[in-house]
């Protein structure tokens, strides 16, 4: 029986935490085991107060609340630091990602063809759903991308998805090494990681629901793609 823990970071997202919640818990997988940890990084919303409702509703759940907001590279570190999985995952809060994709990616490594496993979205150009702007969503896909093959002709592995919030590797990693992005560069700064300790990134298809700014979306795709590259040059060249 394999135990996998959900960290889920959460920042006002009071319209869709409930639903996120329940999707995770009412997921059946043959074999699994979920520990859903969820990280509210200082919330001014409601959200903190669904959250003590659904734990009281769900006993898988484990709350942790931040004093102050810290980014979600912080709030993904916390929880990471309190998941007891054999493996993690990571869920965003909002409804953009479908937990049932979780039966998909860890086929693999249940199968032990690999101890990671990334969600890609960009096989091929997605079709835009929810309210994101046409332009936008270009943007963030081509530079997603771009960012992917940096990746790959850095660190000499082909990755399609580096920026994927689906994310799955085994809870014994975490323990060997040290994170310390804060933000949106915790996502290159993980993928460094995981393949300069060896790990051989395993990608598998999946479909999103991309959300735009006026749905809550956080991502600043400019931004936060200079500092992902600048992320990625940096740890490629230092131990």
């Amino acid at each position: 029986m394999m135990k996998l823990s959900v960290v889920v970071p959460v920042y006002n997202e009071e319209k869709t935490i409930e639903q996120i919640v329940e999707k995770i818990c009412f997921l059946k997988i043959k074999g699994v085991i979920l520990e859903i940890v969820i990280i509210n990084d200082a919330s001014t919303d409601r959200t903190k107060v669904l959250l003590q409702s659904l734990s009281r509703k769900y006993s898988n759940l484990i709350i942790v609340n931040h004093s102050s907001n810290q980014g979600k590279g912080a709030a993904v570190r916390t929880g990471f630091k309190n998941t007891t999985g054999d493996y993690i995952v990571i869920q965003d809060a909002d409804l953009e990602y479908d937990p049932q994709n979780f039966k998909f990616l860890l086929q693999p490594i249940i199968e032990k063809k690999t101890q990671v496993v990334y969600g890609t979205r960009l096989k091929k150009i997605p079709k835009k759903n929810g309210s994101m702007s046409r332009v936008r969503f270009l943007l963030h896909f081509f530079g997603n991308r771009s960012l992917s093959l940096i990746t790959s002709i850095l660190y000499g592995q082909w990755i399609t998805d580096m920026e994927t919030c689906y994310k799955i590797f085994p809870r014994s990693f975490i323990k060997n090494i040290k994170l310390v992005g804060t933000g949106f560069e915790f996502e290159p700064e993980i993928t460094a990681k995981l393949i300069k300790a060896g790990y051989k990134i395993f990608e598998i298809p999946i479909t999103t629901n991309p959300r735009g700014a006026n749905e809550g979306k956080k991502l600043n795709t400019v931004r936060d793609g200079i500092l992902a590259l600048m992320t990625l040059v940096k740890y490629r060249f230092s131990n």
